[in-house]
């Protein structure tokens, strides 16, 4: 028994979670409030009291942080939101950035 509990304890130890990425939101003069709450309520999962905080956030600073993810998820939900923005025709930045 103890050296399967042995293997048990390496196994475990050898275990690295993911690198975690910090979705930015980046302030612009043209993308409207309302769009930057609607991609913070639908891509980002944010309740709207939450989400108006966060646009005001980005839009009296240079950016806030809309979510921390794994790399993948990070990528994708930047790039959701990227592709939304130029669909409606806005400027807006996001960018995944791999926490230190």
């Amino acid at each position: 028994m103890a050296v399967k509990d042995s293997v048990k304890d390496q196994a475990k130890s050898k275990i690295k979670l993911p690198r975690q990425y910090q979705v930015l939101i980046y302030n612009d003069d043209f993308t409207p409030m309302d769009f930057v709450v609607d991609v913070l309520i639908e891509i980002f999962d944010k309740d709207e009291e939450t989400a108006v905080a966060l646009m005001m956030s980005i839009h009296t600073g240079s950016s806030a942080v809309a979510g921390i993810y794994p790399k993948d998820i990070a990528e994708t939900k930047a790039a959701e939101a990227v592709r939304w923005a130029r669909e409606e025709k806005y400027p807006l930045k996001v960018v995944a950035i791999c926490l230190p």
